[in-house]
């Protein structure tokens, strides 16, 4: 059932914890890694995996995991990843050797779908008017986690034994898996089908050699024989797997869903958000640790490093209800497009002036509000583009494509950093402003590619004097009706021209109804009250029907599934076997 009282009900924060919790684990190790190798033993090439073995389990768990809460559950599968943390880190607490620890990191790694599963349960779980501010909150703990567990993670390390990190995130994990146990209710929402197995190893193999080339490429060599056979295996793996999963009937990842226009430029922009993000994290603490002599470092310690960074973190935090208004009035691609274009001022800021501590404070202070913007942003504009049983499994998709633009980020500023250094083999102030300048450049290619995605309606919402729906937006009502939903509908990759698309409200009655035209376009009036529940699409004897979220303004792009029917003397009418 949903929630329908206008206050924020309890599981939203404890699901904002559980993604805070989960993406500590990003920077729990980062201040011992230069000291790993001497605390177990072990050569520096080898204790490198204990940061790679989270990352690679992380790309391969979350779209899993997301397929899995669409069939099963997402409060069932969330527990799951709660309880991989807490195993990952008390393997990890207590390991004296580099194997169990990278087993530990594995587990741990194993939990990152813990954010998109906490979004999709509260877009099953919300009424519309408090989806927009709860979701900007659980994507902006991904930002947060980060930000906050560098210096937590120093200061722990410099004042206790290095096993006290994983005890904490292991207490930690076992405080949020009891507040989801007691706080958090399970969805009624569910895809039902067959688990996609081979798409999963396909998709496994493809993400782990894709990855493990761009994280060890510097390593091994760019040119190496290794790194080039990973890249090959997996573009030809990727292509196989596209093809089955466009031919399967129930894939892994929905690949027909993922190429709407809106999802798919969402989906690329968070590569592109990825990257930028991340370009902070690599260069701050190095330009701060650096040495005074080098006449650029301002010779701090890992610790004032992390704090530089902190304030940014909260700051992610506060942003998520301004996201969440912006969208609201004005749609959420503008809220991504004033993020993007925040982190970009913000990395100009940093390229221009870093010769003191409290310059990097501001300029890491807005890239962060600007991340917040976009990051709370991008649920909503999936979540408007997909059907509702299929909310884990996109918003996973979303998430693993930051992942992967943080990995692209971490191979070039590699790569930059470590070719253009001084005599003392130190990277040169230049290689430093160089990948700043990346990252702004980035965050603009963000906007341009955010500026495509169509505009939506605003969000309505409910007023408490009178409890009837009012838009957010300033501007006037247009005297023609807004389209409850818009977008192409086709069959077999062909405009299924003529057929009828009918919206019905929850209690059953209809909101609006339009014929396609013959390029298969359509956008359906509204012409009744209630809130948009099933899209009924009916064309040549198919009948189809999609859940709606409750907002109107929706872009949705229909794939009429089977074989049309012989006789298309009854084009578009209604199907005998549907019931709404």
């Amino acid at each position: 059932m949903s929630v329908t009282s206008t206050r924020a009900p309890a599981f939203v924060p404890v699901l904002a914890l559980a993604g805070i919790t989960v993406s500590l684990q990003q920077t729990l190790v980062v201040p011992l890694v230069p000291q790993f190798p001497r605390l177990l033993g072990a050569a520096p090439a080898d204790t490198a995996w204990i940061v790679t073995a989270t990352l690679l389990t992380a790309a391969v768990a979350v779209p899993i995991v997301g397929r899995l809460a669409d069939m099963v559950g997402k409060r069932r599968m969330l527990l799951v990843c709660l309880a991989m943390l807490i195993a990952g880190s008390v393997v990890a607490a207590l390991s004296t050797s580099l194997v169990p620890l990278i087993v530990g990191r594995a587990l741990q790694g194993l939990a990152t779908g813990v954010i998109p599963l906490g979004i999709s349960l509260m877009r099953d779980e919300l009424p519309p008017e408090r989806l927009g501010s709860a979701t900007a909150l659980m994507s902006a703990s991904l930002g947060v986690g980060g930000a906050l567990g560098l210096p937590l993670a120093a200061l722990i390390a410099q004042t206790a034994d290095w096993h006290v990190l994983f005890w904490a995130a292991g207490g930690l994990g076992v405080v949020v898996l009891v507040g989801v146990l007691a706080l958090v209710p399970e969805s009624t929402q569910r895809a039902g089908g067959r688990f996609d197995l081979v798409g999963a190893v396909g998709l496994a193999i493809a993400l782990v050699s894709l990855l493990l080339a761009v994280s060890k490429g510097g390593t091994w060599g760019w040119g190496s024989a290794t790194t080039v056979t990973l890249f090959v295996v997996a573009a030809v793996v990727l292509l196989l797997w596209a093809w089955w999963e466009l031919r399967t009937r129930q894939p892994l990842v929905d690949l027909r869903v993922s190429r709407r226009r809106q999802v798919l430029l969402t989906n690329t922009a968070s590569i592109v958000m990825g990257f930028s993000m991340f370009a902070m994290s690599l260069v701050y603490p190095q330009l701060l640790q650096l040495p005074t002599s080098t006449g650029y470092g301002l010779g701090q310690s890992i610790l004032v490093a992390g704090l530089v960074l902190a304030p940014g973190g909260l700051c992610m935090m506060a942003m998520s209800p301004v996201s969440a208004r912006i969208s609201a009035a004005s749609g959420p691609r503008t809220t991504l497009m004033i993020g993007a274009f925040v982190v970009a001022v913000g990395y100009g800021v940093g390229a221009v002036f870093h010769g003191s501590v409290w310059e990097l404070v501001i300029s890491s202070i807005v890239i962060a509000c600007g991340i917040g913007l976009g990051y709370g942003a991008m649920p909503s504009l999936i979540m408007a583009a997909v059907p509702v049983e299929q909310t884990a499994a996109a918003n996973s998709l979303n998430n693993l494509m930051r992942a992967l633009g943080t990995s692209f980020a971490s191979a070039v500023a590699g790569v930059l950093l470590a070719s253009l250094v001084t005599a003392a083999g130190v990277p040169t102030e230049g290689a430093f402003v160089l990948v700043m300048v990346l990252g702004a450049g980035a965050a603009v290619v963000a906007v341009a590619i955010v500026a495509a995605i169509p505009p939506q309606r605003p969000v309505p919402r409910r007023t408490e004097r009178t409890g009837t729906a009012e838009a957010v937006a300033a501007e006037p009502e247009p005297v023609a009706a807004p389209a409850l939903v818009r977008g192409v509908v086709r069959h077999r990759d062909a405009p299924a021209g003529g057929a009828v698309l009918t919206v019905v409200s929850t209690d059953g009655h209809q909101l609006g109804t339009v014929r396609a035209g013959e390029d298969g376009t359509f956008a359906v009036p509204r012409t009744g009250t209630g809130r948009a529940h099933l899209l009924v699409v009916q064309w040549s004897g198919i009948a189809q029907a999609e859940p709606l979220g409750g907002t109107d303004g929706v872009e949705r792009d229909v794939d009429l599934p089977g074989d049309a029917g012989r006789d298309r003397g009854g084009r578009g009418a209604p199907a005998p076997s549907l019931t709404v």
